[in-house]
């Protein structure tokens, strides 16, 4: 479809302009910015009643997703490889990709006071494959982001398009592209309101250039690294996916994640550098900590709450080396767990073969997706309560039931992030991080009350109930998605297997009949799948994790590196059989 062959109905300039003005008019008299900062905010304004424009001007039969094709197919990407691509340029560009992104890591932003960075991803910087205060200070949030609201849209038919269309998933393909974009902005333009504080000196040096907008001028310029860094991810993706191995989300959280697990069990560095060592200020790392206790305390004061520091108190206690252990054991496990639905060729008698189930169905996507959506909730829920503008938001600004945060000084004198919330839905929601945030209150709350943060010990409990019902509940529904949206659902399973020429032995060789037996096994596998992957990440929270990992952290980390693995021995079996290679459409 040519960008002038699409129909549009140009009537709906008028009441977006008419929307565009009265914008405009709400920035001019409630912020009453300088004049350059009303030409930003002109800018965006046109921006998003564009994009609006091009949606809801499309006339056609089709979704109105088709009004944006002039958009999609213009926007920048990866060129596909037109024939096979060798297993060693596989490996280069993937440890390539992952060589660029640690560098990426360590690049910190320009501009921006380092000591003031205030992290609202802080609970969620392993999943997020991001590093604070660098380009990639939004890690995969955008893209996830992004995801997360095509998913739930195509799911609930808001979106109408089938993605059994090589069409259609095209458009899909390419709104998510936009939408992503778009995220960037939304994800990045409220990080510069008190969390990324340009330093004093760039802010007088652009203010003697534009005398007035030197603030303007300097978060401006932080703004667009951010989009730099968080698109420069997007396109590093893409990179891994067509040309690497594997996907270049998973691989930035996988490697994120090991680097976190590989400091909590060995960093030698105390928990306050530069300060001496001391059972207040012990060794980061498990191990390290381990040693020093039992080389600087007697068998007495071990018994009388060294073991307890050792075993239960953070940085690192051994409960958490422990428990990501357990945890590495049991994904290995479910992974390797699946069943086998028995096929027969309908025509070449002897032929048979095997479609396997597995038990985690829907991979970690949706445990991915439910912990990015606590991200954003984290998110904006702290910029409601601080940041200067939203606070005044009508309902919704400033309010203890939504979330509460403490103060700069609070922080401080209790040794807690500015980002922990203290009350509301945002606390319920929150991440629970090891036993003493809730099991040891229990045991004994006049020790250790002050880590519920003035809550009784039951509501301690009701944080871990909410938690986990959230993360498996949430796991379940974006596991459903998930299939639907990747034709991974019985409708669409027993097409291909139908396509193929296989059948299963004893029932007919019909789509129909094909659906009905799949209907048995899948989203009953599928609801399975998210509960327990949900389950597996919110368990390993509630005991704790090295590094602070984070129980999901942890979870895609071994399932991610199990499955690139096995795509690792697909490459190189492919690779020593090229009629193999044809076979599965490795090689045009």
């Amino acid at each position: 479809m040519a960008d002038e062959e699409i129909p549009r109905d140009p009537r709906w300039a008028i009441p977006l302009v008419v929307l565009g003005g009265v914008l405009l008019a709400v920035i001019w008299l409630w912020t009453a910015p300088t004049l350059l900062g009303f030409i930003l905010a002109a800018i965006a304004v046109a921006v998003v009643l564009g994009l609006l424009y091009l949606g809801l001007s499309y006339n056609g039969t089709r979704s109105r997703l088709y009004g944006l094709k002039p958009l999609t197919s213009r926007m920048p990407a990866v060129a596909q490889p037109k024939g096979h691509v060798h297993f060693r340029t596989k490996m280069f560009w993937t440890v390539g990709i992952l060589l660029l992104y640690f560098l990426l890591t360590n690049i910190y932003l320009f501009g921006v006071d380092q000591a003031t960075v205030i992290d609202l991803f802080a609970s969620y910087r392993a999943i997020l494959a991001g590093a604070q205060g660098t380009l990639m200070h939004l890690g995969i949030g955008p893209i996830v982001t992004g995801s997360i609201i095509m998913q739930l849209f195509t799911g609930a038919k808001i979106i109408n398009l089938d993605l059994t269309d090589d069409e259609d998933k095209g458009m899909y393909q390419g709104t998510q592209k936009v939408l992503v974009v778009a995220m960037i902005f939304v994800e990045a333009v409220p990080q510069v309101f008190g969390y990324l504080t340009p330093s004093t000196s760039i802010v007088s040096s652009l203010g003697t250039i534009s005398p007035g907008n030197g603030l303007l001028l300097a978060n401006t310029i932080i703004i667009a690294q951010l989009v730099f860094g968080s698109y420069l991810v997007f396109l590093m993706d893409e990179v891994v996916s067509k040309w690497g191995i594997g996907s270049g989300i998973s691989l930035f959280i996988a490697a994120g994640v090991s680097q976190q697990i590989i400091q909590g069990t060995l960093n030698w560095v105390p928990v306050t550098p530069g300060s001496p060592i001391s059972a207040a200020n012990p060794p980061s790392g498990t191990i390290p900590k381990t040693l020093w206790f039992l080389s600087h305390y007697t068998a007495s004061q071990m018994a009388s709450g060294g073991w307890e520091q050792v075993l239960l108190h953070s940085p690192n206690p051994i409960i958490a080396l422990v428990g990501t252990a357990a945890i590495f054991f049991l994904v290995a496990w479910t992974e390797s767990t699946r069943i086998e639905l028995p096929l027969s060729h309908a025509e070449a008698r002897g032929a048979r073969g095997r479609y396997p189930l597995r038990l985690i169905y829907a991979s970690n996507i949706p445990v991915i997706l439910m912990s990015a959506l606590l991200a954003n909730v984290s998110v904006f829920s702290v910029l409601l309560w601080s940041n200067p503008t939203l606070i005044h938001f009508p309902l919704i600004g400033h309010q203890w039931w939504i979330g509460s945060y403490p103060s700069a000084t609070y922080a401080t004198a209790n040794n807690i992030s500015q980002t922990q919330p203290l009350t509301g839905g945002a606390y319920y929601l929150s991440t629970v991080n090891g036993l003493e945030t809730w099991l040891l209150p229990m045991l004994n709350y006049q020790e250790y009350g002050a880590f519920l943060y003035g809550h009784t010990w039951w509501q301690g409990l009701v944080h871990v109930a909410v938690y986990f019902g959230a993360m498996v509940g949430g796991s379940i529904l974006f596991a459903k998605f998930w299939i639907q949206t990747t034709n991974m659902g019985p409708e669409a399973v027993a097409r291909q297997i139908e396509a193929s020429g296989m059948q299963i032995p004893g029932f007919r060789r019909e789509p129909r009949v094909l659906r009905r037996v799949l209907e048995r096994y899948i989203p009953v596998i599928t609801v399975i799948s998210g509960a327990a992957v949900g389950a597996l990440a919110a368990g390993a929270d509630l005991i704790g994790t090295l590094g602070n990992a984070s129980g999901t952290g942890v979870l895609l980390m071994v399932g991610i590196i199990i499955n690139l693995y096995e795509a690792m021995g697909r490459e190189q079996l492919m690779e020593m059989n090229p009629l193999l290679r044809r076979f599965l459409g490795g090689e045009s």
